[in-house]
């Protein structure tokens, strides 16, 4: 199978894929910095730029119709971080674009006799919860309904049954997946009508009741059940983390099992929000207090060392890119999922209870973020967590080089405590000790 994707990034789609044999036709950047990196690794393959124009290069035959379109148009849109102004601003109004392209992908294909193409959209939790509606309207539109779908609440998970195409939605979390950084990220597949989407996205299991306890997995309260299976939690054992440990003569410590998810402008803006008293973006050596290298950030997100180490790079830009990006673990499990079960037509006896139907237009169904109860001995996993969940260990990220440059300073730790101060925030007590052990030793 091939794909086409679109705001590529950095590409951590060709990352994930290139595991799984499945080959770009193109990619769509327009940033500076992403490009040259999509230059520098994959040489042969065309960035198109604007994701405007795709569309109409698709209608003229100018570039081919991929077996995926994928990508994750701007979150700044829907984020937190961003203005949260949904459809309203320029870069949530690209989510509209990917709808354009996509059907444009359809049209041709089905000229070319082919079935419609597998599409994978990517963003941050934020548009569940957009109060311009952008997840409906996006829903909607990918499904060729007249009108928009309006929900109270969009849950973390479900599927749509619409007119043109079949959807299934579900957030999934990094720190299931191998690697140890909360990132949970909204994950939309469409297929065709003929298709089921949800096969892709969900999994039917036999051990919802161990699965409860997935949020666990950083404990250290594990035993194994009976048989083997999956772990059990004990909440009567010890629990204190291990954050300490040497490697090569050096003392490091960290101050949680995982990271708070790595964001695009950690390279400028690390001693700004709740990462500088929550400690999960900081690193200490020998009791020196340092943040994360580029290195370790690419580390965390699964990509291979250095890959954003190209020839004239700034850190700003390998942060910035990075923190943009995918986490590579994830996609390799939706795109193994995709090979493994893109053929599976749909089930016209859904398994699923209580559909919300408006004039037979389209069926939808909504889950929560757990597991769904369809027999005696079988449930769907609808959760963050995939079955067959993965622990991450911080320790494997860290980059035993790092230059000095990322050392804070004891004027920087002053600031941060007297913020904390200032405005009676909680802080990580081990973190604070550093810090003060730090500032005190420069006085």
């Amino acid at each position: 199978m091939n794909y086409g994707s679109v705001c590529s990034g950095v590409e951590a789609a060709s990352v994930a894929f290139e595991k799984l044999k499945l080959h770009p036709l193109w990619f769509s950047e327009i940033a500076e910095f992403p490009s040259r990196v999509l230059k520098f690794h994959y040489p042969n393959i065309k960035n198109l730029g604007d994701m405007n124009n795709i569309a109409e290069l698709i209608r003229g035959n100018v570039v081919d119709a991929p077996d995926i379109i994928c990508g994750g148009t701007p979150c700044q849109a829907f984020s937190l971080a961003g203005w949260k102004k949904g459809l309203v601003d320029k870069r949530g109004q690209l989510t509209l674009s990917f709808i354009e392209i996509a059907n444009a992908v359809d049209e041709k294909r089905l000229k070319e006799k082919k079935e419609k193409a597998i599409v994978l959209w990517e963003n941050v939790e934020g548009v569940l919860r957009d109060k311009t509606n952008a997840f409906g309207i996006f829903l909607s539109g990918l499904a060729a309904l007249n009108e928009e779908i309006k929900i109270d609440k969009w849950p973390s998970a479900g599927v749509l049954y619409g007119k043109s195409r079949n959807i299934a939605w579900r957030v999934l979390d990094a720190k299931y997946f191998g690697l140890p950084q909360q990132r949970r990220r909204l994950f939309v597949i469409a297929t065709g009508k003929d298709k089921n989407p949800d096969a892709i996205l969900f999994e039917k299991t036999k051990y919802a009741n161990n699965l409860f306890n997935y949020k666990n997995i950083y404990d250290d309260r594990v035993l194994a059940n009976n048989d083997n299976e999956l772990p059990l939690f004990n909440d009567f054992l010890e629990d204190k983390p291990v954050l300490e440990k040497n490697i090569d003569n050096d003392n490091y410590e960290v101050f949680r099992k995982y990271t708070d998810c790595l964001y695009s402008a950690y390279g400028t803006k690390w001693n700004g929000n709740a990462a500088a008293y929550n400690g999960s973006l900081y690193i200490s050596e020998n009791k020196k207090v340092r943040r994360l290298t580029p290195l370790e950030c690419e580390r965390l997100m699964g990509f291979p060392d250095n890959y954003t180490n190209i020839p004239n790079n700034k850190d700003t830009n390998r942060y910035q890119s990075v923190g943009n990006s995918w986490a590579v673990p994830v996609i390799t499990w939706i795109g193994k999922k995709i090979l493994e079960n893109h053929s599976v037509s749909k089930n016209s006896n859904s398994l699923y209870p209580y559909p919300i139907k408006i004039e037979n237009k389209y069926s939808l169904f909504l889950f929560n973020d757990d597991f769904m109860h369809i027999s005696s001995e079988m449930f769907i996993n609808t959760s963050p967590c995939p079955n067959n969940f993965k622990k991450g260990d911080i320790f494997n990220i860290i980059d035993t080089s790092a230059p000095e440059k990322f050392y804070l300073s004891p004027k920087g730790m002053a600031g941060i405590l007297r913020r904390k101060n200032e405005k009676s925030l909680n802080m990580n007590n081990r973190l604070e000790e550093l810090f003060a052990l730090n500032v005190d030793k420069a006085v």
